[in-house]
């Protein structure tokens, strides 16, 4: 059933939250940057070798221009995500990259596609990015910089092109083999940013560890899911889900990690969960004969 490619992008994006908590683990520095770079790479050529061993993938079936397009979008959300991030704070990249996705891909499906949003993807949109911005608030973020916010943006609609053009991908792929060309793909784009890192990290036993999880957990597992879910259900949707993922590490936050939620941000929490509520809800009625 449709309503089951909900859950598929819902457990996907709680896989994402946990990225944060697993990174607060690492020894040592290590370079957000550079963790993308891995993550890609682990997930993507993982994935990769395992359906080469496979003989499910043909490379004749590949439709390169949307293939190559999708790599390149995740490839440039890594840097434009971390940069934002660096620029103008936590907070505020992480609520205007997360938060513009779902914006933007509704208004590309709109303008590009003729795909008019329907109002239960606006009222999960709206609830859900009113618990994104409340999520965030009383973070002691104090810079807004407008490069920072330009690259934020930037993020976010690499993430839509990501959403809408992968889908193009899937209609002609079998799921896990779209998923590991494209990341491979994208894992080349950012592998050269490793030459500009201390990589020394990554030998320390625990630091290998959580970047295997990253890269088989949180990449590999988490988007060929994202990618089930998105061949059934409207790439707005499945971003305006994808949400979830501050969700997740703020609750993660607290139960592992040891961090406190204001009370704003705990309705911040509740209006997220309402937002998904409504998206997963109202769709399955609306899937549902009369």
């Amino acid at each position: 059933m449709t309503y089951i490619a909900y859950l598929w992008v819902l457990l996907a994006a709680v896989l994402w939250g946990t990225t944060g908590t697993a990174q607060s683990f690492f020894e040592g520095t290590a370079h957000p940057l550079s963790i993308g770079a891995f993550r890609l790479a682990i997930g993507g050529f993982s994935l990769l070798f395992f359906v080469l061993a496979a003989r499910k993938l043909s490379v004749r079936s590949i439709p390169w221009p949307a293939a190559i397009l999708s790599a390149i979008s995740m490839a440039l959300f890594q840097p434009l995500f971390f940069s934002a991030v660096q620029l103008t704070g936590i907070a505020i990249g992480t609520v205007v990259a997360i938060g513009s996705a779902p914006v933007l891909t509704g208004m590309i499906e709109w303008v590009a596609l003729k795909k008019k949003p329907d109002r239960v993807w606006g009222i999960a949109t709206l609830l859900a990015l009113g618990g994104c911005v409340l999520l965030f608030a009383n973070k002691g973020q104090q810079l807004v910089d407008p490069a920072g916010i330009a690259m934020a943006l930037g993020a976010g609609f690499s993430f839509a092109v990501y959403a809408l053009v992968s889908k193009n991908v899937l209609k002609t792929m079998e799921t896990v083999s779209a998923v590991a060309v494209i990341f491979s793909l994208s894992a080349c784009c950012l592998l050269p940013f490793l030459l500009f890192f201390d990589l020394s990290y990554a030998i320390v036993p625990v630091n290998s560890a959580l970047l295997v999880y990253l890269g088989i957990g949180a990449t590999s597992l988490s988007y060929v899911l994202f990618s089930y879910g998105l061949k059934k259900i409207p790439s707005s949707s499945a971003v305006t889900l994808s949400l979830a993922e501050p969700l997740t590490a703020a609750v993660l936050g607290v139960l592992v990690v040891g961090e406190a939620l204001s009370g704003l941000s705990w309705i911040g929490v509740m209006l997220l969960l309402c937002g998904i509520i409504v998206l997963t809800i109202g769709r399955r009625k609306k899937l549902s004969p009369a």
